[in-house]
């Protein structure tokens, strides 16, 4: 996925921590009062600091390698910091591969899903970011606006080339050449506390088992309990998601927190009520254009009555294109406010100057968590036993 509306592992000094880390206040500075708000904390679980995809919409990356972060601190290996740009390098690499051998008939662009850096990362390994930034020279942040059109030119050009034709055999080194001109060539041997590694070999000291996480929708134009391809453009590589009723859909999510583990969430961030800035995502019993203005205007300033999302209304949201895929996030815990109702608590990836007093999180309110999550991923051991075994997991 990628957020479109707007432009869209070197071993950290630190003590490990325990399975139920507790998140660092340093880290996530969430308020406990917030305008009207008054929240108290459910579960906390340990993250790394937040980061800044800037001008790239490489939210798939961001929200994956936080994720995987978490897992590392969850099993008490300590604090990482992945490099994102190395797996969007490798990203780059495989659609284009894939956008030549279908001639042009796929996706090409900045998003992707989560589940491609599980692909990719299979393939390429990964990497701390110490060793490979991945940002243009003098850049301590992406930008990819130009490097998407010029490496989509140069695709189109290969496809048109080959039209009728044998297709070059040095385009994708002439490709390659081109994505490295903007990434950098990453190292192909690296050294951290003075072991030397490859990036498949760092890749293996980290413990991950890619296996062990699976990806959850909940949509009525498939069947339930069974895995299919979510019919999104950034879906490139055609991902399976179980497909579950929205109320299991919601209690994965609700029994992974309970067990302290996190929540690799993507969702439709489109919606008037996601706000980075008040550092809310609500949704609002009356539809935002019935509201009148006053209303509008007081819509952050205290709790509202939200709407009880039904698969139905879902469901009407996803087919009439208003719920879409736009960005990739990491849910880290819960809270309640002084109504009783949960937030789930969302760790972003647009640095941490939007709202002073967040820095980069947000409270995602329950209600807004059914209507516009796209899908989530967790670890296996975090599904409800009775969802493991219906799905023979």
């Amino acid at each position: 996925m990628i957020f479109k509306k707007f432009s869209m592992l070197a071993i950290a000094a630190g003590l490990a921590l325990s399975a139920t880390a507790q998140i660092d206040q340093d880290n996530c500075p969430l308020p406990k009062k917030l305008n009207g708000y008054e929240f108290k904390d459910v579960k906390q679980l340990g993250t790394t600091s937040v980061k800044n995809q800037y001008k790239s919409g490489t939210c798939w990356v961001y929200s994956t390698h936080s994720f995987f972060e978490s897992e590392l601190l969850r099993e008490g290996k300590g604090e990482f910091d992945l490099s994102e740009m190395y797996v969007s390098r490798a990203g780059y690499l495989e659609k284009g591969i894939n956008y030549v051998r279908r001639q042009g008939g796929a996706t090409f662009g900045q998003g992707a899903e989560n589940h491609d850096v599980l692909q990719i990362i299979g393939k390429y390994g990964i990497i701390p970011k110490s060793v490979y930034s991945g940002f243009a020279a003098g850049e301590d942040k992406p930008n990819h606006n130009e490097m998407e059109s010029v490496l989509k030119a140069m695709l189109e050009a290969f496809v048109k080339s080959a039209d009728g034709k044998t297709l070059s055999p040095n385009w994708f080194k002439a490709y390659q050449g081109a994505v490295d001109g903007y990434f950098g060539a990453p190292p192909a041997e690296f050294e951290v506390k003075g072991k030397k590694y490859t990036p498949q070999t760092y890749f293996q000291s980290l413990g991950l088992n890619l296996d062990d996480y699976v990806a959850f929708t909940s949509y009525t134009h498939h069947p339930f309990w069974k895995p299919f391809v979510l019919e999104v453009s950034d879906n490139y590589s055609n991902g399976m998601f179980y497909n579950v009723p929205i109320d299991d859909f919601q209690r994965i999510v609700d029994n992974s927190l309970s067990k302290n583990y996190s929540v690799l969430w993507a969702a439709d961030v489109s919606e008037k009520g996601f706000s980075m800035k008040e550092g809310l995502a609500i949704m609002p019993d009356v539809k935002w254009e019935d509201l009148t203005q006053v209303q509008k205007d007081s819509l952050f300033k205290a709790p509202q009555k939200e709407r009880w999302v039904s698969q139905e209304e879902r469901q009407k949201a996803f087919d009439e294109l208003s719920t879409t895929d736009d960005h990739g996030m990491h849910i880290t815990g819960s809270a309640k406010d002084q109504n009783g109702t949960t937030y789930y608590i969302v760790k972003n990836s647009w640095g941490t100057t939007i709202n002073k007093d967040t820095k980069g999180f947000l409270y995602v309110s329950a209600p807004y968590f059914r209507y516009k999550t796209m899908s989530f991923m967790v670890h296996k051991d975090a599904i409800p036993q009775d969802i493991r075994q219906k799905l023979r997991l």
